[in-house]
């Protein structure tokens, strides 16, 4: 791509200026990208210097040798990372296979293999903003490439039949096939060093240098104007390896070819690149779930246990867990089953030998996944559902945080410090005020994944629960042998006066928070089924039930006597670290951070039980704690 200057002069120009500016090597967020470029030039164009293990191009190899030298280099000058090794030793043995005159197929595959584990390792932007506008592309394309490239992409620009080496030909399938959308984008961005190839980057626009990257891209598969869109959508195995603008920037189609031919391959590649868009209206929640698993048996089979992992995990995490509140509303039953079917499933997947029970657990997964995707295509929830689904959730969610936020109030005018509840309601005003603050993110400015909320939940649950733990335990021993009456009278006095004031604050602020972000990101998902009145009903009624509860809990707490009052709420909360216990270990479970190992118990929500040894054993641990403390407090107690 060059200018529309005079060819000659301008290919003077360009050869003896400098490409682009160097970037410091240890300043991942330009070194990567670079050395990414490098990488992904360097598998295509081999192809051009080495055929069957002779050289064909003195020239072209000894740059393909210099490239893989200096992407090595840049690689070791990379800050450390707990991928570094590995980096270190792809690195090694690309420049190895170079040497040694590898074949196209396993350069290509080594080259890949290395931009792929940089960008796991230092993460980049790598895929457009919004959807490419083909139609610009196009305009750009022939003003500032065209001279050069020539008007259809073969090279044979008039100013192009000048140059050495010549342009790219566009149109090369095979060449095509080695390239991703963001690999073109790079080299509009980055330029090729060495070559009259420049940078674009200070003429053109990111959303321009994407637009013409796209429209590049497709010049190769003409073909795919006319068949792509029947290809792209009666293929479900390609709507699931391309799901989201960031899988198609980097798609190839010699990665693609793998799984659905070449030739499918290149129709699909070349549609989605000429209609961007189309990876937006294409596979979502189920068939998305169902397509993963299948992908990961796949991977499994080959002998690839952690993509199969990873694939499965995406089923859940990328496919279930966006439509968890459409489904919680008309089967909640059926959404405990496929929570539980697929973390077994994931499971399985990390057994060595496991072949037999991956079939089968995948079988049964694929078999709950269309029970669901049946109920859902059934059409929008009825104004009826939606009322109900509002309001169990929030009184579900809502009754572990009011059970912590009471028994703080109570606790604090049972001790006549009323001064000390401010820092109760201020933690569950602003717990609320945060999640509203997560609503308008989730909604405006980012998605949270589904990775990201179970975390969430689950880690605030474990803290939670930890906390309420040591909370219960202490409780209880001051309920004891009249112990309350003392502390009251010695502690009480100056204990909210130091730390514990901000210990109250964070705990009732956690708790809260952790059921508000839950909630209202169901919420955000069940108020696009179209009902929304009945959605708002749900959450006005659910919130006047969690007032009562909380109105008649408070009443309650101020009729009983301080010692059978101490011990009912150590009781209360020793039942609550339970509760949270079993959900953050069911949240990190679905995260993918915990195995699951299934258990033959019931799914009991609202009590954190779920049918899973992992979280079982959790809950019974920390009530053997319990327990434990229980009769330490009052041996202690007799003792004295």
């Amino acid at each position: 791509m060059l200018r529309t200057l005079p060819a000659l002069i301008l290919a003077l120009a360009l050869a003896s200026a400098p490409v682009h500016a160097q970037s410091a090597p240890d300043d991942p967020a330009a070194s990567v990208p670079q050395t990414w470029q490098m990488l992904d030039y360097l598998a295509a164009d081999y192809a051009g210097a080495v055929k069957h293990g002779e050289v064909v191009s003195a020239s072209e190899y000894d740059e393909m040798r210099e490239f893989a030298r200096h992407a090595r280099n840049r690689v070791q000058a990379l800050p450390t990372s707990p991928a570094t090794p590995a980096l270190r030793e792809q690195a090694d043995t690309l420049v190895a296979l170079i040497d040694a005159k590898a074949s196209e197929a396993d350069v290509a595959r080594a080259a890949h293999a290395l931009t792929d584990g940089l960008l796991q390792a230092y993460p980049i932007p790598t895929a457009p903003s919004k959807a490419p506008d083909l139609a610009h592309g196009a305009a750009v394309y022939q003003a500032q490439c065209a001279l050069c490239h020539g008007a259809t992409g073969h090279g044979d620009g008039p100013a192009g039949l000048q140059l050495s080496p010549r342009p790219i030909d566009f149109t090369n399938a095979a060449r095509a096939d080695q390239r991703s959308a963001l690999s073109l984008y790079e080299v509009i961005t980055q330029g090729v060093a060495g070559t009259p190839m420049a940078s674009y980057a200070q003429t053109l626009s990111s959303d321009e240098r994407w637009s013409l990257a796209y429209y590049v891209g497709t010049l190769a598969y003409p073909e795919a104007a006319s068949q792509g869109e029947q290809a792209w959508h009666g293929d479900a195995r390609a709507r699931g390896a391309i799901a989201s603008p960031n899988e198609l920037a980097r798609a190839r189609v010699s990665s693609l070819a793998d799984t659905i031919g070449v030739t499918q391959a290149r129709l699909v590649v070349g549609y989605l690149r000429a209609h961007p868009q189309a990876v937006h209206e294409a596979l979502a929640g189920l068939p998305l779930a169902r397509t993963r698993v299948a992908d990961s048996v796949d991977a499994y089979r080959k002998g690839k246990t952690e993509e199969a992992r990873q694939l499965a995990l995406s089923a859940y995490l990328d496919g279930v867990e966006p439509v968890e509140a459409q489904l919680d509303a008309r089967d909640a039953a059926l959404r405990a089953r496929i929570e539980t079917a697929m973390g077994a499933y994931r499971t399985a997947l990390s057994q060595p030998a496991a072949g037999d029970a991956v079939a089968t657990q995948s079988h049964d997964v694929d078999q709950l996944l269309a029970q669901a995707q049946l109920l859902l295509a059934a059409g929008a929830a009825s104004p009826t559902t939606t009322f109900i689904g509002a309001l169990t959730i929030l009184v579900r969610e809502g009754l572990e945080a009011l059970l912590v936020v009471v028994a703080l109030l109570a606790f604090l005018r049972k001790a006549d410090r009323h001064d000390a509840t401010r820092y109760v309601h201020a933690g569950w005003i602003l717990a609320l005020l945060a999640g509203a603050a997560t609503w308008a993110v989730a909604s405006y400015a980012i998605s949270i994944s589904g990775a990201s909320r179970e975390l969430t939940e689950g880690l605030s649950s474990l803290f939670a629960a930890g906390v309420l733990l040591a909370v219960g335990l202490w409780m209880h021993q001051k309920s004891i042998g009249g112990r309350w009456q003392s502390y009251l009278k010695a502690k009480m006095a100056t204990a909210l006066d130091r730390k514990s004031a901000w210990f109250v604050f964070g705990l009732t602020f956690i708790s809260v928070y952790r059921e508000v972000f839950e909630t209202i990101l169901f919420y955000t998902a069940l108020w696009n089924e179209g009902q929304g009145q009945w959605l708002l009903a749900g959450i006005v009624v659910g919130s006047i039930i969690l007032g009562l509860i909380a109105w008649i809990l408070l009443r309650t707490s101020q009729r009983l006597p301080l010692g059978l009052f101490f011990s009912l709420s150590s009781l209360v909360i020793a039942l609550l670290a339970i509760v949270l216990t079993g959900n953050g270990v069911a949240a990190l479970q679905e995260a993918g951070w915990t195995a699951v190992t299934v258990a033959p118990v019931p799914s009991i929500d609202v009590l954190g039980v779920y049918p899973t040894w992992q979280s079982l054993l959790a809950q019974l641990a920390v009530a053997l704690m319990l327990a434990l403390g229980f009769a330490y407090n009052r041996w202690r107690a007799s003792a004295s």
